[in-house]
């Protein structure tokens, strides 16, 4: 693939905002829309023998063109020598990976405070006879664990505890030993971090949060710069069939646009309630990266461009938690992250974290700062009664 192709026309000095929206466009051609619309197939037409970019709808389809691109070109700016895949979820794009790339006698090193699903994709790596490994995001922990690894996994920062870990120290250490190195990168998104720049070999995130960010579809997405491990990745795909709808890649691609503009207004505003949070006594163990004296900013501030949308912190009791929850105006008490419209949940009740009863993870939308802080701090005021 040339440079021209992998990169979209776009320049490679080009701001984030510009390359978010010109992202995966394919050439302009007379009367037709700049986005076309989505491809709609199960089969394409194919006489005689078998060439060409699409065959049928579970391996390849148009719509997945244009959005792999633009999410190549935002995670890898500038470069030819990545792949990317898209996948129906998340979820589907992390086992994508893990099970691609790890045989029974294979060893395994995850995060021991990622997202709360890992634990269940620990017990299916074991029962296939692969060992798995399990330390703390924070510290770089996991750099004790990979001897004799196959695959590091990352998650930085950690969902829900907001930790953060060297990237380029922990691959570092895994290439020397032979692992590979995938980074979780939903939380950041590729304008607050690029895994692959810091010498990962793969990214991995949810498309459902932050990048997409109006909580109306599932994707998950895989860049990687291995061509054979990114062709077992695909291989999988095409197993499982784990694949992305054209409706929802369309709406992931569109959406798009709008990224630089959402997450710069969340992640100025997340900061500001941060601050406001860190002068009540009722509030403990707040947690955001961008805060000076938050635990991970040091290191975050070395390979972050922008510190994420979520702020985490524990209220006295569980009861306390759910009344603040109850009081909030402008914020839907509701799972997942990074949406448009504010949101949080006392993340204990799914089970799978370790964190308090009173544990919140809050997710910063695009109101307006003032309108928001005004409501959390009367929610907090109203959950003391």
């Amino acid at each position: 693939m040339s440079d021209s192709a992998a990169d979209g026309g776009i320049r490679n000095g080009a701001g984030d905002g510009t390359r978010a929206v010109r992202a995966g466009l394919p050439d302009p051609v007379k009367y037709e829309p700049t986005l076309p619309g989505p491809v709609f197939a199960a089969h394409f037409h194919l006489p005689g023998e078998v060439t060409g970019p699409y065959s049928y709808g579970r391996d390849d389809n148009p719509t997945w063109t244009h959005l792999e691109r633009a999410i190549g070109e935002l995670e890898a700016p500038g470069r030819s020598d990545v792949e990317t895949l898209v996948f129906a979820s998340g979820m589907a794009a992390i086992s994508s990976v893990l099970f691609s790339q790890l045989r029974a006698g294979d060893t395994v090193v995850l995060p021991k405070d990622g997202y709360q699903v890992l634990p269940l994709v620990r017990a299916q790596l074991e029962a296939y006879g692969i060992e798995v490994r399990t330390a703390p995001t924070g510290e770089d922990a996991q750099l004790d664990l990979l001897d004799g690894a196959k695959l590091l996994w990352i998650e930085t920062p950690s969902n829900p505890g907001l930790d953060v870990c060297d990237i380029r120290r922990l691959v570092e250490a895994a290439h020397a030993r032979g692992a590979l190195v995938a980074v979780d990168n939903t939380l950041a998104t590729p304008l607050g971090q690029r895994p692959l720049e810091l010498g990962a070999d793969f990214a991995v995130a949810s498309g459902t949060k932050q990048l997409t960010g109006h909580g109306d579809l599932l994707l998950g997405y895989v860049v990687g710069t291995d061509a054979a491990a990114m062709t077992a990745v695909r291989r999988w795909r095409k197993i499982v069939g784990a694949i992305s709808g054209p409706m929802e890649a369309w709406l992931a691609h569109r959406s798009i646009a709008t990224l630089q503009l959402r997450v710069d207004r969340q992640d100025a505003t997340a900061l500001i309630l941060a601050e406001a949070l860190r002068g009540r006594d009722e509030v403990t163990g707040l947690r955001y990266p961008g805060l000076p004296d938050d635990p991970s900013h040091k290191v975050a501030s070395r390979q972050m461009r922008r510190y994420g949308c979520v702020v985490s912190f524990t209220l006295p009791t569980r009861a306390r938690a759910e009344r603040f929850l109850d009081a909030l105006r402008l914020v839907d008490d509701a799972t997942s992250f990074g949406g448009v419209r504010s949101t949080a949940e006392r993340r204990g009740r799914w089970g799978g974290d370790a964190v308090p009863e009173g544990f919140v993870r809050f997710s910063v939308g695009v109101e307006d700062p003032e309108d928001l802080v005004a409501d959390v701090l009367r929610a907090l005021d109203e959950s003391a009664r």
